[in-house]
């Protein structure tokens, strides 16, 4: 009676246990809401900002991370995207707008709604990014995120891939992450250049953690091998999931450490069929 038992109790236990891993295995790994970096429909917004709108809201798009329209006001562009239940968590801003006119740029966002703000750019001449570069991009960060935090925003910088080039123990992005004012500086991974800048995504992510607020979704095609130029054909932007990222290592950790909004950027001429196709990988994940 008692050998019954116990060859009940292990059935049971073992029935449970198979439960539990398929509903995991049935638990979406990518639940948040899907997002868009405007950029992706540069060739569309010229030449109608609502019907771009209504092309993002058919593709099943909630936020957006823009700047704005050229040629209409910031509260106008709000309104357009509020009517079509699309938020902007997220507005870009230039490193002289940072650096020359901050107020600006709280101005702007604020406007916008958003509650973050991102550079993605810091210059330099040609190919050459050096220390020095960085130093002053430190300083400019520091002083910039400050204002912004006073403000009620977070300032993030967008890596590039330029940032990767070694130095000392490690990176010039090492740097930049180590001698910013964690209060006052966060940053936004661009998958792609992290990829192309031969950096791991994965790694970067749990060496740095909640300094990460912020992704952009966008894979790198196979077969290519990146560099430190901050620059690679728009034709290399790929669907999610057919190129070089792992996505569901990159996101189980980007799950891990906060980041809460993902925007899908696709540089490529074709943005209308890729951005549907990666959509539906992420909610296949």
């Amino acid at each position: 009676m008692k050998k019954q038992f116990y060859t009940i109790a292990l059935t049971l236990l073992f029935l449970v246990s198979i439960g539990d891993t398929f509903a995991q295995k049935a638990k979406p790994l990518f639940n948040f809401p899907f997002g868009v970096q405007a950029y992706t429909f540069r060739n569309h917004f010229p030449v109608s900002v609502e019907n771009t709108l209504d092309k993002i809201k058919a593709m099943g798009i909630t936020e957006i991370e823009s700047s704005g329209a050229k040629g209409m006001s910031n509260a106008d562009y709000k309104k357009l995207c509020n009517d079509r239940g699309i938020s902007i968590p997220s507005a870009g801003c230039s490193y002289e707008q940072l650096e020359s006119n901050t107020q600006e740029v709280v101005d702007n966002a604020k406007a916008l709604g958003a509650k973050y703000v991102m550079c993605a750019w810091i210059p330099h001449k040609g190919n050459e990014f050096t220390i020095e570069d960085i130093k002053k991009a430190v300083a400019v960060f520091n002083k910039a995120g400050k204002v912004l935090k006073e403000n009620g925003l977070t300032f993030c910088y967008h890596d590039h891939g330029y940032e990767f080039r070694p130095y000392e123990d490690g990176t010039l992005f090492d740097y930049l992450v180590k001698n910013t004012n964690p209060a006052y500086v966060s940053f936004e991974m661009d998958v792609l250049w992290t990829l192309h800048g031969r950096a791991n995504p994965e790694a970067l992510l749990q060496k740095y953690g909640s300094r990460w607020k912020l992704m952009h979704v966008k894979d790198l095609k196979k077969g290519i091998v990146g560099d430190f130029s901050g620059h690679t054909p728009a034709e290399n932007d790929v669907v999610l999931g057919t190129g070089q990222a792992n996505w569901p290592a990159i996101l189980k950790i980007a799950k891990k450490i906060g980041i809460k909004h993902y925007f899908i950027e696709d540089e490529s001429e074709h943005e209308l069929e890729n951005v549907p196709l990666s959509i539906t990988y992420l909610k296949g994940l």
